[in-house]
């Protein structure tokens, strides 16, 4: 669980939170090459997200990844495919659902 001041991100609520600084690994992709690449989340679109590596930026397509980030000292898995929405739009819709 990552706390901030009034809230906390977890696994559960993680669809209704802003992504962007969470650190992240490719879990599974149909491209191969992308899989264990990982980084931080530093921005995200309703079908990219971009994770800063030690090798520079790298834009993911969110129809093609699955990602784990680390929430504290848990992870939560974001099949990014089922959330492929602008930002701020996936946390009107999320709102505290469970993904």
């Amino acid at each position: 669980m990552l706390k901030k001041k009034k809230y906390s991100i977890t696994r559960q609520n993680i669809a209704a939170h802003e992504w962007i600084g969470l650190q992240a690994v490719v879990s599974s992709s149909p491209d191969k090459s992308r899989i264990g690449l990982k980084g931080k989340i530093v921005d995200e679109t309703k079908n990219l997200v971009v994770i800063e590596t030690e090798k520079g930026e790298k834009k993911l397509p969110k129809r093609e990844v699955s990602l784990k980030v680390k929430l504290g000292k848990e992870d939560a898995l974001l099949d990014c495919s089922k959330l492929q929405q602008r930002p701020e739009d996936r946390v009107k819709y999320w709102g505290g659902k469970a993904t």
